[in-house]
């Protein structure tokens, strides 16, 4: 099963589409600290339309906490970030080569990842590939999706139906 974390994550429908993608792929949603909504939030509820039966969602109050629950020495935390020094398409080969199941994890819309992340986690930042001209960073949802599904596909799309 994949485990996609968001770290304080603040708009309600971004946490409400990438919980619909959950439930699309049999995944795990983790909400990790302070929310900047309510998950009775009705465009939460909105944006992951009648899905959230099947929505494995979990809710951890702090990073301190999500790093007990899920230790780095057994799993892989892909961190995506703008910050990142290896694209988003090498999570796939670089979890197999450190043999741990991944957990793909995604900072808030408006902070990204805490400084504590990126210094415990230095090499295993990515990035998704786009100039810097005229945006910051691409959606959260939309950015979720895309690392998903392409690590998904380098997959052959085990674990899910199709």
């Amino acid at each position: 099963m994949l485990k996609i974390a968001l770290i304080n994550p603040q708009i309600p429908q971004n946490t409400g589409n990438i919980a619909r993608l959950a439930a699309g792929i049999n995944g795990r949603l983790i909400l990790v600290g302070k929310l900047g909504f309510s998950l009775d939030d009705k465009y939460l509820k909105r944006a992951g339309l009648d899905y959230w039966e099947y929505v494995d969602l979990e809710t951890i109050d702090s990073i301190q906490f999500f790093l007990d629950k899920y230790p780095p020495d057994e799993y892989y935390y892909a961190m995506v970030t703008k910050f990142g020094n290896k694209r988003y398409d090498k999570i796939y080969e670089d979890a197999l080569n450190n043999k741990k199941e991944v957990l793909f994890v995604f900072g808030n819309e408006t902070e990204g990842l805490p400084d504590s992340l990126h210094s415990m986690f230095k090499s295993q930042r990515y990035f998704i590939p786009m100039n810097d001209k005229h945006i910051r960073s691409l959606n959260l949802s939309n950015s979720v999706a895309l690392v998903i599904y392409d690590y998904l596909r380098q997959m052959d799309f085990r674990g899910i139906n199709v």
